[in-house]
């Protein structure tokens, strides 16, 4: 939509009313909305860690069960040793030779008694990664079933919602076009400056809409005359009168319908 070249500075106060309305219903709309998505986007990425957690546990206890294999085979590798030296020593023609298998049979014995050893460590070790293990998938089910819960919750308020976000958004567009980069840049600043969002606000029962300070009667005839951008002087908010307000929420009212 082009941007006019004449624009009274009626119309300007419109539009820019238009454009307060239609974002303020906006706001509306993300507050519903509350911390959802940022509650969802951090239970996801919980659930990826724990998950990672999770595998990194499970790959432990694999290596584990093939440390404790392979201290078997020592085992069973010693007492086939075993068996040997104990035939051999059976037909030793000296005490050399007696000693030096004698040696061997303690090695190997030790050997034994050290896998044995380590086998014992490794169940120890798999046994407690088990315990954590299973309260990861615990704690992986409680987060799944919130994030389950919060995702419905979400998408029951994006159903009732989206089409008419989708709409405000691009009213919102189509109405900025209406206004002056500069005035529009001045809304801006000011809309983020404000906890509520209201850069333009209309005069009720004398005072100011949002700071609420009473505005004098000459001023008052000023922004009702609708021949100047006039703001507040305490808030910086710009100023419109409450018949012009009613005007254009009727008209908007009407549009989102």
């Amino acid at each position: 939509m082009a941007k006019s070249k004449e624009v009274t500075v009626e119309e300007k106060l419109r539009a820019l009313y238009d454009l307060q309305l239609i974002d303020s219903r906006a706001d509306e709309i993300k507050n519903v909305r509350g911390e959802l998505p940022l509650e969802i986007e951090d239970l996801e990425d919980e659930i990826v860690g724990l998950n990672k957690r999770l595998s990194n546990l499970d790959e432990d206890v694999t290596n584990l069960k093939g440390e404790i294999t392979a201290k078997k085979l020592v085992i069973e590798d010693a007492n086939t040793l075993l068996k040997k030296y104990a035939e051999q020593q059976k037909n030793v023609r000296n005490n050399r030779e007696f000693n030096s298998i004698s040696k061997e049979i303690e090695y190997q014995e030790l050997e034994i008694e050290l896998a044995e050893k380590r086998i014992k460590e490794y169940k120890v070790k798999i046994e407690q990664k088990n315990e954590v293990i299973t309260t990861t998938k615990e704690n992986i089910a409680r987060q799944a079933d919130l994030l389950k819960h919060k995702s419905g919750e979400l998408s029951d308020i994006m159903g009732d919602t989206i089409k008419e976000e989708a709409l405000l958004l691009k009213m919102s567009a189509e109405y900025s076009d209406l206004i002056d980069d500069h005035l529009l840049k001045a809304y801006n600043r000011i809309r983020t400056s404000v906890k509520n969002g209201l850069a333009v606000v209309s005069i009720d029962r004398g005072a100011s809409g949002g700071s609420f300070f009473t505005i004098p009667p000459q001023r008052q005839v000023e922004i009702a005359s609708r021949k100047k951008i006039i703001t507040d002087e305490h808030s910086g908010r710009i100023l419109v009168d409450g018949a012009l307000a009613e005007e254009e929420k009727e008209k908007i009212d009407k549009l989102l319908k």
